[in-house]
């Protein structure tokens, strides 16, 4: 084989690697998009804390219908326009708890958009990145966080785990974004040489 034969067969396989890759990351940037999160932090670690923590996950759970209506959202933006709108609502609910179990902790509701950590529940796997978010934070918030997907509504708490909606899941997501998903493994390498390429044009 010639050089420039060569050269051109290793120029459309970079092109096609790269290309994959690139569809990958807009794959998950739509995905992240999409999703509207909520994000209790406890005041500490401790047992105590951590339970508070889930007495007031409990709490906005069982108003969430007072707080959102009976009808689902129609999109990301609707679901974020009501927590707005209801973010005191929210913080007096989470702060009556702190109260009537014996605390004196400061309670904070509000929508910021924020880093998340990869996590996986049951088959499905949230990928790592910036998402939007109802963020309850608790006295110091230096504890353990729960965290669940309120749009598209994919999970609902079971104790202190969180089952996941397949069927919501195909619903409300497109097959690129459902594969993301259920098969992070395949997508890991990919977004970590995106994140570099990112960071080298950047320099």
């Amino acid at each position: 084989m010639k050089r420039w034969e060569a050269a051109l067969l290793i120029g459309v396989f970079c092109t096609f690697l790269f290309t994959s890759f690139f569809q990958t990351a807009e794959t998950v940037t739509d995905l992240q998009q999409h999703v509207l999160r909520m994000h209790i932090l406890a005041n500490s670690d401790s047992e105590a804390d951590q339970t508070l923590k889930y007495q007031v996950r409990d709490a906005l759970l069982a108003e969430s219908e007072s707080l959102f209506g009976t009808d689902a959202p129609e999109s990301r933006e609707q679901l974020e326009a009501a927590a707005a709108a209801h973010l005191s609502e929210m913080e007096t609910i989470a702060q009556r708890v702190v109260q009537e179990n014996g605390y004196a902790y400061p309670v904070q509701a509000e929508l910021v958009t924020m880093e998340f950590t990869e996590r996986t529940y049951e088959d499905l796997t949230m990928p790592a990145g910036t998402y939007e978010a109802v963020r309850i934070t608790i006295g110091n918030a230096a504890g353990k966080n729960w965290w669940c997907v309120m749009y598209p509504p994919l999970c609902i708490p079971v104790a202190e785990e969180v089952a996941v909606e397949d069927a919501q899941a195909e619903s409300y997501f497109t097959k690129e974004e459902q594969d993301v998903l259920y098969h992070p493994e395949r997508y890991r390498v990919k977004l970590k040489v995106v994140e570099w390429v990112k960071k080298w044009m950047k320099k």
